[in-house]
Order: C-alpha cells, then sequence, then structure tokens
C-alpha cells in the first residue's frame, strides 16, 4: 500500500499536536526536542498481532476491502478507515452499535431507492 501523506502533512500534523498540548506535556517534548519527539510512536502492544472474530488482522481487513473497489479512495477516507478497522480488531463492543446502525440506515436509504454513491 502506497504512503497516505506527504512529509509535510505529517509535519504540519505533529505541529497541530505540539500545539495542543497541556503546558505541561509541552515541556516534557521541549526537554526531548521537538526535532527527536515522535508522535506517531508504534505502541508496546502492536495492533499489527490482533485479530478480530474472523482471525482477520486490521492490515487484512483493509487490504481487502481496498481490493473490492474498483479505485483507491482518497487519504482522508483510507486514514479514517484505518483508525476505525483499529477499533474494530481491538474492541469490537465499542463499535458494535456504529455497525449495527449503519446496517440499519443502509436499509432504511435502500427502502427509499437512495444511494450514497
Amino acid at each position: 500500500m502506497e504512503r497516505m501523506y506527504t512529509p509535510e502533512q505529517v509535519e504540519e500534523q505533529k505541529r497541530a499536536m505540539y500545539e495542543g498540548l497541556s503546558p505541561r506535556r509541552r515541556r516534557f517534548v521541549d526537554r526531548i526536542g521537538y526535532a527527536s519527539w515522535d508522535p506517531y510512536q508504534a505502541p508496546f502492544d502492536p495492533i499489527d498481532i490482533r485479530t478480530d472474530a474472523m482471525g482477520y488482522t486490521t492490515h487484512d481487513l483493509l487490504n481487502k476491502y481496498f481490493k473490492s473497489l474498483p479505485d483507491m479512495p482518497d487519504p482522508d477516507y483510507m486514514q479514517t478507515l484505518s483508525e476505525f478497522m483499529v477499533m474494530l480488531v481491538m474492541n469490537i463492543e465499542k463499535v458494535r452499535p456504529i455497525l449495527e446502525f449503519s446496517d440499519w440506515y443502509n436499509a432504511l436509504l435502500k427502502e427509499r431507492g437512495i444511494s450514497l454513491k
């Protein structure tokens, strides 16, 4: 899969995160140095090894979904979906209401002949 963000976008997000930090947390970042600070550090317990109820990892699910699409979606779409997949794999109960609502809403749209695409 291609990189989702350009280095400029990553730096912009990093700067936004830094500016949103509390003063205490900012002092910590300043102590280690802004350039050395990595807000995107990998978790200690790798998410790549966690699986959902069917045994798929987040990457498996994303790849399977992207292959089913006619075109590659834009980076924002991919990022949102990636975040959702992490929540899905980590804690299905947290996303179950969203899944159930989505199924219900999709059925309601179909009843009325409305398509989101």
